[in-house]
């Protein structure tokens, strides 16, 4: 068993909308903005009016590492822990995990989408590989760099 998020009026919405197989962001009413994680405030206008708006859940990894220490008795090392950039707006980053994959199969600028695992009244966003590469996934200012 992964460990449970806490759960706020900010952010329940975001645990438990994935019932449905759709991946929600939560994308400000006034200036359009996606804001991830869910905050009360948009960060570009300030404003308070939102709403969780579905996406693709197509995403491209943009950065990960690959955890082969057991911290959890319940997740089995290797697993990828990765930063994956939304297909509706690349700024906008899940850190989440690969699944469905050998761990070493991961690479930076691979498609990944989202599937669902169910916890309690949680629905995690996982990311699998769709088989596609994205050749220039994420801009240079944009991109992780990894440290040695």
């Amino acid at each position: 068993m992964r460990p449970l998020p806490e759960l706020t009026p900010n952010n329940d919405w975001y645990w438990t909308s994935g019932e449905d197989g759709q991946l929600r962001i939560q994308r400000c009413d006034d200036c359009a903005t996606y804001v991830h994680p869910p905050a009360p405030i948009c960060p570009a206008c300030r404003s308070r009016n939102w709403t969780a708006t579905p996406v693709s859940g197509v995403g491209t990894v943009a950065g990960f590492t690959v955890n082969s220490h057991q911290w959890l008795p319940s997740m089995e090392p290797p697993y990828v822990i990765a930063v994956v950039s939304l297909a509706e707006d690349p700024e906008v980053r899940i850190t989440s995990n690969i699944t469905g994959c050998d761990s070493g199969d991961v690479h930076v600028g691979q498609e990944v989408r989202v599937r669902f695992e169910h916890q309690d009244d949680v629905w995690f966003p996982l990311f699998e590989p769709t088989g596609a590469t994205n050749d220039n996934p994420i801009p240079p200012a944009q991109r992780l760099t990894p440290r040695p």
